[in-house]
């Protein structure tokens, strides 16, 4: 049974996520994705993640926001201009990328889980997934719009397309095509699911983004 009540707007472009807090309860916010919030609402930093998501870049920190003496509002914007989703586990486990962790209930355990050197260093994503597992609400954000896929044999994602996926389904990253497909074609890595569950998508990603970007940067003259 949910235990918070919440709203999403304006998805899937620049999503913002309303959670109502109940009286003593406490609601867990990735670091520095707070917008707004009631004045009864205490914020505590918990340091959260350790040495995993030190080295891939991302926060150290997962805020704790308490409503005391009564309920209370808080406001989410996750950093990526992107869609938003809600998931209710029930004594389950769901794998996110590293980066789209918005927002959970406390009685959810949140780690990061190691990929394996192999599986890291083929993929060119970054070396840790998030294992979200238990029970209770979770929030997850994507850059672009999401999709759920839901997998009954086998399915093929390309790497940065993924934003979650269910435990139960077994991963591995392989390339399409030859070694020219990985190099020159702008596709050839991709993530090979087998089994059973659910994958969720984004229908963009980060790194044609920047290569876009690369030639409007202002260059230092020497």
């Amino acid at each position: 049974m949910e235990k918070f009540q919440f709203n999403i707007e304006h998805k899937p472009d620049y999503s913002f996520l309303t959670v109502q807090i109940p009286a003593n309860t406490t609601l867990k916010v990735e670091a520095s994705a707070m917008a707004t919030m009631d004045t009864n609402i205490q914020m505590k930093t918990k340091f959260k993640g350790g040495l995993g998501r030190f080295l891939t870049g991302e926060s150290l920190f997962i805020n704790e926001f308490t409503a005391q003496n009564g309920p209370g509002e808080i406001t989410i914007a996750p950093s990526a201009p992107g869609d938003m989703s809600h998931v209710y586990l029930n004594e389950e486990t769901i794998f996110l990328q590293n980066s789209a962790y918005v927002a959970s209930d406390p009685a959810l355990s949140i780690d990061s889980k190691w990929q394996g050197v192999t599986k890291a260093f083929f993929s060119g994503e970054n070396m840790f997934l998030i294992k979200a597992s238990g029970t209770g609400d979770l929030w997850f954000n994507s850059y672009g719009g999401i999709m759920e896929i839901d997998v009954t044999d086998s399915y093929i994602v390309d790497t940065g397309h993924i934003v979650a996926f269910t435990q139960g389904l077994d991963y591995r990253v392989s390339r399409v095509g030859g070694y020219k497909s990985l190099f020159f074609s702008g596709e050839g890595l991709v993530c090979r699911f087998s089994g059973q569950g659910k994958v969720w998508i984004q229908t963009r990603k980060i790194g044609p983004l920047t290569s876009f970007l690369r030639p409007f940067r202002p260059q230092k003259n020497n």
